[in-house]
């Protein structure tokens, strides 16, 4: 299992290290969030003839996504045009598909790219023989010197979406035509085009993690050049923050950034618990103090044979019923004995009462026996000689 990871690690460093060079060679690029939305910017003039307009496109690197300008390239060879690659969701990633060059225009993900590239086929122009006609409509072309046409193109559906598939991504397959275009002989992008690339990977201005989508540079008049006629992003789609975590998107950590144990669930959890424990009822010193000073005065009077103080005041009962005062009060029994013995002081305080009671009754039985013993003394005292 480790030496399985460790293998797709290796193959996925080895392949953003192939990124700059080989990105347009069929190197297959997994990330696991969608790209930015399309910037909109002006196409710069057309340089002359044969050049043919190559939209721009956000391209993924060790920077993260970073935005290649749309720029007019020289065709390989006469007849053929150019097929935007397009990022395509799939098997719960983002991968993407280069694009190429041939005699037909493939499958570009249903993407709107703008200037001839409306989701599908090529309206900006077309080769006759060893001459490209280029539709004026669509294109930006001011030299005299190249074959031109008008042909206005409607029912076009302006978005800004940069990937096909996935949730909010565009809804499109490739038709027939776009399918025969897939098997045809093709052509990967020229050496000018990859040092293009190579070069927008360098410019921290056209990161998406620095312009949050909305490019300094979103088109050029010719590949590689940086300092000529540039042309800025007149707007960018919503604002565009690229995830930190970067490492999520490998093989090995794809979904983790999903999972709850990294929400901070268990922190929040212990928190829950935390605050629970500090905000149960634990009884104020005021309260505490004050029914622990109250409550033996009034068992003092119970034993003393007063009112019984069992019914709480409507202002005591809170402070009684409370778990710490009620824990107290059962877990201490002398109290209990205290509260339940009441009847033991009674007699101790009535005894003398109970016991001069029979004594004062035998007293006044007894006085008419007493009475006639000495009437019978006094009688033979009398009966004496003087």
């Amino acid at each position: 299992m480790n030496i399985s990871r460790m293998f797709r690690v290796s193959l996925f460093a080895l392949m953003l290290l192939a990124i700059p060079a080989s990105s347009f060679a069929g190197v297959f690029i997994q990330v696991g969030f969608a790209p930015p939305a399309l910037p909109v910017y002006e196409q710069p003039a057309c340089p002359g003839d044969g050049y043919i307009w190559t939209p721009g496109y956000w391209a993924y690197g060790p920077v993260g996504y970073y935005w290649v300008p749309g720029t007019w390239v020289m065709a390989p060879e006469p007849g053929f045009l150019w097929t935007p690659g397009y990022w395509g969701w799939g098997g719960g990633f983002y991968a993407w598909h280069p694009g190429y060059w041939g005699p037909h225009i493939g499958f570009y993900g249903g993407l709107n790219y703008g200037y001839g590239y409306f989701g599908h086929g090529y309206e900006g122009g077309y080769w006759s023989g060893r001459t490209f006609y280029y539709n004026r409509s669509v294109n930006n072309v001011t030299v005299t010197n190249v074959h031109i046409y008008n042909k206005t193109v409607n029912n076009v559906t302006v978005n800004r979406v940069s990937f096909n598939g996935g949730n909010g991504g565009i809804n499109a397959r490739p038709g027939r035509d776009e399918e025969i275009a897939a098997r045809d002989r093709h052509i990967d992008a020229t050496g000018v085009q990859r040092k293009h690339q190579d070069m927008a990977r360098e410019n921290r201005d056209l990161w998406a993690s620095n312009n949050h989508g909305r490019p300094a540079i979103a088109a050029t008049e010719r590949p590689a050049d940086f300092h000529g006629r540039v042309v800025p992003a007149k707007e960018g789609g919503p604002e565009y923050r690229q995830p930190e975590n970067r490492g999520a998107n490998r093989p090995e950590n794809r979904g983790k950034e999903n999972r709850p144990e990294n929400r901070g669930a268990e922190n929040r959890g212990m928190n829950r618990e935390n605050n629970r424990d500090m905000n149960r009822g634990v009884p104020r010193p005021q309260n505490s103090e004050r029914g622990n000073m109250d409550r033996p005065a009034e068992r003092e009077q119970n034993n003393r044979g007063g009112r019984p103080e069992n019914t709480a005041r409507p202002n005591d009962r809170g402070q009684e019923n409370r778990p710490a005062n009620r824990v107290e009060e059962n877990r201490r029994p002398e109290n209990r004995v205290q509260e339940n013995r009441a009847p033991e002081n009674r007699p101790s305080e009535n005894r003398g009462q109970r016991m001069d009671r029979p004594n004062n009754s035998r007293n006044d039985n007894a006085r008419p026996h007493e009475n006639g013993q000495r009437q019978e003394k006094q009688q033979k005292e009398d009966k004496k000689p003087h």
